[in-house]
């Protein structure tokens, strides 16, 4: 049994809980990509901002460092945001400002049998990629037992980021052939960023696929989809020695026994979610998450503590923001969460 007084740092207790391990408290994250925590109260105190820092490695390793500082999330999480897949897969993006995140600003291809394959090697030549391959290197070297998390958008979700998104769903019913390879192709060059995160020092993968809903999908294309080729992702992620996250957006019902089908080493959920349910009906599933960022962003800090400290009753394994933080959410509020887990 571990004592309260063993301590462990926060990389070795989030690596032992993904690999099934005791641990004398939660960690509390925040991954980046999707739920990037680099809010607009942090980059105006230091200075550091996107979206510059989107693009310098410099810049992008002193706002995940102010991040991890002031916010009191246990890791380092870049890139901050979901769209450099479909930037180095061809579209146009939309860098964003201090308040609002990139976007798509057009996707490259009208349908999934348009799509022209690029080498995977063409990540190397992105300079986003470089500046998050340098800061993972930075960071892994200079904070040692701080996990430097890296997160990549799943294959459903940069598929949609690179196809016209409403053509790309309906095709995923009627032209199965070329969604298929649309979706192998874009898996394939994410099994390489991965590769390029880890060489250069990644502790762990988060992947997040909002777009690979049950709502979205249906229980029949989420099996054929989202659960297949997330699967060929985090298989080849382990290879490389590397535990894996997952994030699925939306309502389970419909899918919840799929989602036990999932290898990744823990899910994350929208905090509509019950963990507890989960993890009564599918005891094998490491749970992650799922504070409401509605509740964060809008709420107090007494309420978020007594959330939080409901979620810890419930033993959820990873305590972290359900979704995407906005970026107007008060430091305030996030470190009222931070310090009910690490004062556990």
């Amino acid at each position: 049994m571990i004592e309260m007084s063993d301590a462990f740092s926060p990389k070795e207790r989030l690596l032992r809980v993904l690999n099934n391990q005791k641990v004398e408290r939660p960690p509390v994250i925040c991954p980046g990509g999707m739920m990037n925590s680099a809010i607009v109260e942090v980059m105006k105190k230091t200075g550091h901002e996107l979206p510059a820092a989107h693009h310098a490695d410099g810049l992008m390793s002193d706002l995940a460092f102010d991040v991890h500082t002031l916010t009191g999330f246990e890791n380092f999480g870049v890139p901050f945001c979901m769209t450099v897949e479909a930037e180095v897969l061809g579209s146009e993006i939309n860098y964003g400002t201090l308040e609002c995140e990139p976007k798509i600003q057009k996707e490259k291809f009208p349908t999934a049998a348009d799509v022209v394959f690029k080498q995977p090697k063409e990540f190397e030549k992105n300079n986003r990629v470089n500046a998050i391959l340098n800061t993972i290197h930075t960071l892994s070297v200079k904070h040692p037992d701080v996990p430097t998390i890296g997160s990549l958008t799943g294959p459903i979700s940069t598929s949609a980021s690179i196809v016209d998104p409403m053509m790309f769903l309906k095709q995923l019913r009627k032209d199965k052939e070329n969604s298929h390879k649309a979706v192998d192709y874009v898996t394939d060059c994410l099994i390489h960023f991965a590769r390029l995160m880890v060489d250069s020092g990644v502790h762990v993968i988060s992947i997040a696929d909002p777009t690979a809903t049950g709502e979205i999908l249906g229980p029949k294309m989420f099996d054929e989809y989202a659960v297949y080729y997330l699967n060929k992702l985090v298989d080849a992620i382990h290879e490389m020695g590397v535990p894996a996250i997952v994030h699925i957006c939306g309502k389970m019902e419909a899918v919840k026994p799929s989602v036990a089908d999932l290898h990744s080493n823990a899910l994350s959920v929208d905090a509509f979610v019950s963990l507890k349910k989960i993890m009564d009906e599918y005891p094998g599933i490491n749970t992650m998450g799922n504070l409401s960022t509605i509740l964060l962003e809008f709420s107090s800090p007494e309420k978020i503590m007594k959330t939080t400290e409901l979620l810890l009753r419930n033993n959820i394994h990873i305590m972290a923001p359900a979704c995407g933080l906005s970026t107007s959410t008060p430091l305030e509020n996030i470190n009222a969460f931070t310090g009910v887990v690490m004062n556990k």
